[in-house]
Formats: structure tokens, sequence, C-alpha cells
């Protein structure tokens, strides 16, 4: 929590992965804190870094969620939500006074919290005969690929994750297989 002139300002740090999560979480902070006056922010999402949104919340012009983004941007951070609330103590503080509030509250959860390296995934989608499931199989298992779905019906479907250092080589070794249809299903 940073203080300033009366005005208090609490930092919210999450992982975040969709739009649709930003949007959740925004919604409890904002049920945690409703006599708050404020409740700006800021996220970054996926691989590339591409998906961004700064939010100043009624404040003035980047005086709010830009000076968070760039704490995230200062740490290189991606799939990352901050969220700083403000308690109005009285006292306006000016956009300079509001830059720097909120640039330290989102400077301390930052700081206060874990930061997480993830190894990045290529997903994909596979489809395929029963007559190739004995060898897709032991590829699988010969590789350690991670299944995150599979189901044997008609004909056999597994959803898995290959570390992007691998992808070439085992999508080679799949695309081998005669049955075998790949769906990317992209970076995460």
């Amino acid at each position: 929590m940073y203080k300033e002139k009366g005005s208090k300002f609490i930092g919210y740090v999450t992982s975040c992965y969709s739009e649709e999560e930003v949007k959740s979480k925004l919604a409890e902070w904002k049920e945690q804190n409703q006599q708050a006056g404020h409740l700006c922010y800021a996220y970054r999402l996926g691989v590339d870094k591409l998906k961004y949104r700064a939010n100043d919340d009624g404040e003035p012009n980047n005086s709010a969620g830009a000076p968070i983004l760039g704490q995230i941007e200062s740490y290189d951070l991606t799939n990352v939500l901050i969220g700083v609330v403000r308690y109005y103590g009285g006292t306006n503080l000016g956009v300079g006074g509001l830059i720097n509030a909120y640039r330290t509250s989102a400077k301390e959860a930052i700081e206060n919290g874990i930061i997480e390296e993830l190894e990045v995934y290529q997903w994909y989608d596979l489809s395929f005969g029963y007559e190739d499931m004995p060898h897709v199989m032991n590829l699988i298992k010969k590789k350690q690929l991670h299944i995150s779905a599979k189901t044997f019906e008609v004909s056999c479907k597994v959803i898995l994750r290959i570390k992007l250092d691998f992808v070439e080589e085992i999508t080679a070794n799949l695309n081998a297989f005669a049955s075998m249809k790949i769906n990317n299903k992209g970076i995460y």
C-alpha cells in the first residue's frame, strides 16, 4: 500500500492469459473495493506481448494506466494484470503526483509478488486413425509430451503441447503417419 496526502493506493497483480480472465479479475477487485474512487489498471498478454491495454478509470489521461503499463514493460512481463485502487484522501495530487503514486503502487505490487518464468509451448489438435495409434502414442511417450485431452471414438483425437525448441522435429515425426491431421492451436 502506498499513501500520498491522505489518499491510499493499493496495488494488485495476477497472472492472466485472456481478456476474459482480465474482466473477471477486475470485477472481483471492484467488488472487494466498493468504496474506492478508482480502479486503474494495465495488462499485457501473449508470448509476443502485443495485446495490452491501460485504463485510467476517470483519473486524468495517462496519469494512472500508462504508469502501471510502464512498470509491466520495465519488468518485461507478459500474461499479467496489475490493478491499483485509490481511496481518495481529500487532497488533489495533480498529474505528477498521480503518475508517481500509480507507478509506485504497481512497482510495489510486482516486487511483493512472485514472478514466474514459464516454458512456452505450441499446442496442437491431432486427429488420426486407429492404425497409427500405437505409433503416435509411442512417440508421445518417448518424447515425453503432455496430453491435455484425448478421445478415442470413430477416430483418435489428442490435444497436446510441444516445447517450442522441439516443434519442427516432433511435427515432422507426426506428419510421417498416413492418417495424421494436425491443427495448430497456437502458442501459450
